[in-house]
């Protein structure tokens, strides 16, 4: 297919997000193709041609398209594993039995954290501030704070910073700071010790 064709082939197959039940900061961007559901997005997030299901996503995330992130689950022990066999909506509109049975456990993704394209993340799982998840990964568990993890199933593959590092960026959250403090200290974004040398000053 020629260059021409694809962009032309993209720009047709573009959508309109879906946005049902969630919250979607003013400051946040949720792009074409995106379906957001029950969920959340903080600050300077953004999203687009992705698929998210009762996730709550902190500030200052990048969620990259083709993604899916939360979801139901399906009750693994009982005989039968149909939804037409416990309450709540399904696709058939019918009910063999009301037992009760949680189709969704909330997601959490923390504040900037970079999830790449194509990752699918379980529906429960906790990802920390700053971890980053590379593309088409497939994360069944818990990734926790400034970790890098990738593959399928995802594993971890290393830490951004050294532990004592990445204590003190917990400390601060400076994603909670305000705009005029963000100006202040942009240019320090590139230097984690000049970043926090200046929101150790700060907090004094």
């Amino acid at each position: 297919m020629s260059r021409l064709l694809y962009i032309l082939s993209r720009l047709l197959n573009k959508r309109p997000a879906a946005i049902i039940n969630s919250v979607i900061d003013p400051k946040a961007k949720v792009g074409d193709g995106a379906q957001i559901v029950n969920s959340r997005i903080g600050r300077y997030s953004y999203v687009y041609g992705s698929q998210i299901i009762h996730t709550r996503i902190g500030s200052f995330c990048s969620i990259a398209g083709d993604c899916t992130i939360g979801g139901g689950k399906h009750p693994v022990s009982w005989v039968s594993s149909s939804p037409v066999f416990y309450e709540g909506k399904n696709v058939f509109n019918k009910h063999f039995s009301n037992n009760k049975f949680e189709e969704y456990a909330q997601t959490l993704i923390g504040n900037d954290v970079w999830i790449g394209s194509k990752s699918l993340i379980k529906g429960g799982v906790v990802i920390g501030d700053g971890a980053i998840v590379g593309m088409g990964s497939v994360v069944t568990h818990d990734i926790p704070p400034y970790e890098i993890w990738g593959g399928n199933p995802a594993h971890f593959i290393k830490k951004r910073f050294d532990d004592e590092s990445i204590q003190r960026l917990m400390d601060i959250c400076w994603w909670d700071a305000e705009e005029s403090v963000l100006f202040e200290c942009g240019d320090l974004f590139s230097d984690v010790e000049a970043l926090l040398e200046f929101f150790n000053k700060k907090m004094k």
